[in-house]
């Protein structure tokens, strides 16, 4: 029996083989998609690892909503939740 690393694992060494490898022996009209392809693995990545935990939590917030300021609250969370996955860093954004 073979030994298989996680989805997530590999997708992460296809970004850094991307980036670290294959980038820099691109000419330049390529090295775009080379940024491209990586970026999506990432996201591939974190939807694997975070996208079970943050649906299930979604649920549970938008079913205990009672009122408007909990639902609105809930949906907050679940925004929260894709932008952490989609583009983090902007999950923790506090602005209007």
């Amino acid at each position: 029996m073979q030994n298989q690393p996680p989805a997530a694992e590999l997708l992460e060494s296809l970004a850094e083989l991307l980036e670290s490898t294959l980038l820099p022996a691109l000419p330049s009209p390529l090295q775009h998609r080379a940024r491209v392809g990586a970026n999506l693995a990432r996201i591939v990545r974190r939807e694997i690892e975070l996208a079970p935990a943050a649906s299930r939590r979604e649920h549970e917030l938008l079913s205990a909503a009672d009122d408007e300021r909990a639902l609105w609250q809930a949906l907050v969370e679940a925004v929260r939740a894709d932008l952490a996955i989609a583009k983090p860093g902007y999950d923790s954004w506090e602005g209007e």
